[in-house]
């Protein structure tokens, strides 16, 4: 890996080329690099969510870097990070916040809790009762929270990366569909290969790599590339290529639920920035097909027969992408199958 990466300063123009956005853009993810090893698909994943103001849910064994990973892009953007713990005794009001009584000053007043931040990673949500988890839901939808009946605005930009363990059900409480349909993205870290784990410990003999990393980015850089993320150009056939693979995963005889309009739309958005990163002028029907699966897989829910029979919302999406014609190829999608 290269040396510490050169700060890029962008909040000077309203607009920058797709040269210099995918420029800015790969030298964060050389920068996460540096901690995170071997997980290239994972960082740029990460910063595809992030280039569209989108939550992340990472579901992972522990030990693989998740934290590290939402620490990681936190100071690389140069924005603020806090973690929470989810537990069965944590309470709504240690998520948002409470209203406290100021004798002095004769008054309640606000003392914000931790997801005041712009990077909030909620560790092991499923861990936490559905009323805590529930207290995200207007956070992550509205960019606010309200406390006491008073609305308090969150910081921009606001980014929630939630992990789960899928191997510990045991005193867990699923995320409910509402919340999970709220994430842009379920990625998965994946244990690294013995060569990228020689080099994790070679590099944390002395002290941690996250210690030294630089900023690369500002609040101010990021929001130029996002607002350059919803201009980028999508073609009339690539949005009707959009919404016939959303709409075949709710008439797939093997699916119970399936994605809902904030699954096209966030296809529609990753897709915009997998092209602006790529350093492209616009969208490919193959920018929609890489995130297909990152971005349509936890809005699914197989029926019961399906399930048992050992049917997963990834093998349910390659088997839409085989039936719905790509643009510009014969056939089309003619509902059930």
């Amino acid at each position: 890996m290269s040396g510490p990466q050169q700060r890029v300063k962008l909040e000077d123009r309203p607009a920058v080329s797709i040269r210099e956005f995918s420029e800015a853009a790969e030298r964060v993810i050389e920068n996460i690099e540096r901690v995170i090893i071997g997980k290239h698909e994972a960082v740029r994943l990460t910063l595809i969510a992030v280039l569209c103001g989108g939550h992340v849910l990472i579901e992972d064994v522990p030990g693989v870097g998740k934290t590290v990973l939402a620490k990681s892009i936190a100071r690389s953007i140069g924005c603020t990070f806090k973690r929470i713990q989810f537990t069965p005794d944590l309470l709504p009001s240690d998520v948002t916040g409470v209203s406290m009584y100021n004798q002095r000053a004769g008054e309640f007043e606000y003392r914000p809790g931790p997801i005041m931040s712009q990077f909030v990673l909620a560790d092991e949500i499923n861990r936490a009762t559905p009323k805590t988890q529930s207290a995200l839901l207007e956070a992550m939808e509205e960019q606010q929270v309200t406390v006491d009946g008073v609305t308090h605005l969150l910081p921009a930009p606001f980014i929630v990366m939630a992990t789960q363990n899928p191997i510990e059900y045991e005193g867990t409480f699923p995320l409910p569909e509402a919340q999970l349909d709220r994430f842009l993205l379920n990625i998965s870290m994946g244990y690294p290969s013995p060569a990228d784990e020689v080099t994790i410990m070679d590099r944390q003999q002395r002290s941690h790599p996250i210690d030294s990393l630089e900023q690369i980015l500002s609040e101010e850089d990021l929001r130029v590339m996002q607002a350059q993320v919803r201009e980028m150009r999508i073609e009339k056939e690539i949005r009707e290529y959009i919404v016939s693979i959303v709409a075949a995963t709710r008439q797939h005889q093997q699916v119970y639920l399936g994605a809902s309009p904030r699954g096209s739309l966030g296809l529609f958005h990753a897709s915009q920035a997998m092209a602006a990163l790529r350093g492209g002028d616009f969208v490919k029907a193959d920018d929609v097909k890489a995130l297909v699966k990152p971005v349509l897989s936890h809005r699914i829910i197989v029926a019961p027969a399906a399930r048992v029979r050992g049917v997963t919302p990834a093998t349910i999406l390659d088997e839409v992408l085989g039936l719905v014609p790509v643009p510009g190829g014969p056939g089309s999608y003619n509902g059930r199958h």
